[in-house]
């Protein structure tokens, strides 16, 4: 890549400082290669055009070609607005804009033939098209008669300022205009470029800008979704080598007492083979004098826990000690009861540590750990704080990671000297193939993919408001079985106050329905001090009340298996893996448990859609890779958080496919070239060395 992609917005024909200035605060636009890498939204068909006669509330957007009739301003002040109207050989059409009246009525002749593109709007069952592109239809014919014409995205910002998707294809084709094929070099090897039948890269960003035919569109996505999915690829398995190769580890070669004792008769189950192949896959990790940086995927109630725990009792046997950081006061001291329960009678020293634990206590608990007296350390971020000091921490393991910060699991890599610890990352969010390819695509990844026998699949039911009835006797039948009941709601930002109003409507409802003696109800939500929502969550998980009124606080964190029925309200409200994760706080005891969708008959079709997945199937990969498909990567929980990679044309959820071709042929070129130093790998290396420069560098932490 040359220069000229490096040169300033403000030195391109047709942007000049302003609108330069413009792009930069509006789209983060700063050089040539930023707006040519911008790509269109979707295309208008400038061969397609509509009769004013066929159009109706549902047409959406259309393209028309028409003589202006009327052009006059009506209102005053803020209500003032430009009116025109349109008419073809079918009939005429209302146009109305609320901005830039006055450049518009310099601009627009009445008694001209325009080529018109916008949105049909239905008023008072009259149709009209506010705010249309509008170009002499001259113009139009000489310039795109055999384009499909981009539009780009935007902002009201740029459309007020004249930087519409029409002005901005004027400023691409000033910007095509310029560009030679030597300042887009080929980037990927000839080989490869030949055995796919790609476009050339320069030809493919002509063309993705301005398609001459549907053809040539197809042939220009697939070539730079790959290219861009590819490199992707290659530098998180750079990165990975890179890893394995810098970063020495610990070697845990022993398997001791402490394994060996809690194998053979304290384990409370036995493993599944995918929780024994898990184990066998860690073990060897930390054999290997490198340090482990593993993702263990499993769903709710796969055992991911006794995993983690059979990793701390091999760190314990080699002489090393064990932390585990969970996201929430709730889960760390859950994880806390659940491996003290386990290992007692085995002389392993267990401790807790978070920010209410205070004075005395917590002096105690830091000295026990760096005079190293102390084996297991859980709790919150807590861990990371600087008084924080472990004699000789071998382990780290993080639950529900994506929601640390970077940052904060670096400061639990410097815990340790001279090597960084083994970490072990657990998430109980399933995530899809695709996405833990790209977000995780630097990790080894274990998979904890059988429940343990004899726990039952927990039946789901989609119930509506007629149905409520039903819903309460069903609930009163469980409970007479000495069983419980969780209801949730949802709790929305913005819609917060409206949300606690329905809570607190809700929790009124069901008091006059399972009125007391005879029935106790805990109520939990975010406004609550903490101490408040412990006590009712305990009270909860004791058995002292049988149904438990919450907002989605309770999604991770709490264990009653005496918990057999999960009704959800307002399901239409909630994400696919939210409701997976809902689900999972019920069937963790021997007894059959139900979730209940309770929803309004009217629903959209996407709602519909989430519902009958979770109605359909207990696996949450499954339910992962439909949430996936429906909501798009931005969407799924904990992405955000987790630094996922912007995209500029690939598409997680469509290109599965590429995306998995693109790994495959990456791995394969770094194993039989790691430096990428044979002749056909130059354009990759090239590449590489001059975009690093404008790409964020990935980092090194899991």
């Amino acid at each position: 890549m040359t220069a000229t992609l490096d040169k300033p917005l403000e030195y391109l024909k047709g942007v000049g400082p302003a609108r330069a200035d413009l792009l930069r605060s509006e789209l983060g636009m700063h050089t040539w290669r930023d707006l040519l890498y911008h790509f269109p939204l979707r295309y208008i068909d400038r061969t397609q055009f509509h009769r004013i006669a066929d159009l109706h509330e549902q047409s959406g957007q259309v393209q028309l070609k028409g003589v202006l009739r009327q052009l006059h301003t009506t209102g005053g002040g803020r209500k003032r607005r430009l009116m025109g109207r349109v008419r073809d050989a079918s009939g005429s059409l209302e146009l109305v804009w609320f901005s830039g009246l006055r450049y518009l009525e310099k601009q627009l002749e009445v008694g001209k033939e325009y080529v018109l593109f916008g949105r049909i709007n239905s008023f008072n069952g009259k149709l009209s098209m506010p705010h249309p592109e509008m170009e002499a239809a001259s113009e139009h014919r000489s310039k795109t008669a055999t384009h499909f014409a981009p539009v780009y995205p935007g902002t009201e910002k740029l459309n007020q300022k004249r930087l519409d998707s029409r002005a901005r294809r004027r400023i691409m084709h000033n910007l095509l205009e310029q560009i030679r094929p030597v300042d887009l070099p080929e980037n990927l090897p000839g080989y490869l470029v030949k055995q796919f039948q790609l476009m050339s890269r320069y030809e493919a960003m002509r063309a993705i800008h301005f398609p001459r035919k549907p053809r040539e569109l197809n042939a220009a996505r697939s070539r730079l979704k790959f290219e861009e999915l590819f490199f992707l690829q290659l530098r998180l398995l750079q990165t990975r080598q890179q890893r394995r190769d810098t970063n020495r580890g610990y070697v845990f070669g022993q398997v001791g007492d402490f394994f060996m004792r809690f194998y053979e008769e304290k384990l409370p189950f036995a493993l599944t083979e995918a929780q024994k192949r898990v184990v066998r896959e860690i073990r060897h990790d930390l054999g290997e004098g490198r340090q482990m940086n593993r993702l263990l995927q499993g769903d709710v109630g796969s055992g991911k826990t006794i995993v983690g725990l059979l990793c701390m009792l091999l760190a314990l046997d080699n002489g090393f000690q064990a932390c585990l950081m969970a996201p929430t006061e709730i889960l760390a001291q859950q994880h806390y009861q659940s491996i003290t329960g386990y290992l007692q009678g085995m002389g392993v020293r267990v401790g807790f540590l978070s920010g209410t634990v205070k004075g005395k206590k917590r002096k105690e608990l830091l000295r026990l750990l760096r005079q190293g007296e102390l084996h297991i350390l859980i709790g919150t971020h807590a861990l990371i704080e600087e008084p924080v000091e472990f004699h000789r921490l071998g382990l780290a393991i993080t639950d529900e990671q994506h929601r640390f910060g970077v940052a904060q699991r670096a400061r639990l890599w410097k815990k340790s000297r001279p090597h960084p610890p083994h970490v072990l990352v657990m998430t109980a969010t399933p995530i899809p193939r695709t996405l833990a390819m790209t977000l995780y695509g630097d990790l080894d990844v274990s998979v904890i993919d059988e429940l343990p026998p004899g726990r039952k699949p927990v039946q789901t039911v989609h119930r509506t408001e007629q149905q409520r009835a039903r819903v309460f006797g069903f609930m009163k039948e469980e409970i007479a079985k000495g069983r419980q009941v969780y209801v949730v709601y949802p709790l929305i930002e913005e819609s917060e106050t409206l949300d606690l109003q329905n809570l607190e409507a809700g929790y009124e409802a069901l008091s006059r329905e399972f009125p007391g003696p005879d029935y106790k109800i805990s109520i939990v939500h975010g406004r609550m001090k903490p101490a408040d929502k412990d006590y009712e969550m305990q009270r909860f998980a004791r058995g002292e009340t049988q149904i438990m009124v919450a907002t989605t606080v309770i999604e991770v964190g709490v264990n009653v298996p005496n918990a057999s029925v999960m009704v959800i309200e307002n399901t239409e409200r909630f994400g696919l893996s939210q409701l997976h994760q809902l689900r999972g706080r019920v069937g963790r005891g021997a007894e059959q448990s139900y979730c209940i969708l309770m929803t309004d008959f009217k629903i959209s079709n996407e709602a519909r859609e989430r519902i009958a997945t979770m109605v359909r199937t207990n696996n949450g990969f499954e339910i992962a890779e439909a949430d996936l498909r429906l909501r798009g990567p931005g969407n799924i929980e904990g992405t955000q958080q987790s630094g996922l990679v912007h995209f500029r044309i690939a598409d997680l959820a469509m290109d599965g496919k590429i995306l998995r071709t693109a790994r495959d042929l990456a791995r394969r070129i770094l194993e039989a070239d790691p430096r990428l130093e044979k002749p056909e790998h130059q354009p990759v290396s090239l590449f590489l060395e001059r975009d690093e420069k404008h790409k964020k560098g990935w980092s090194r932490i899991s």
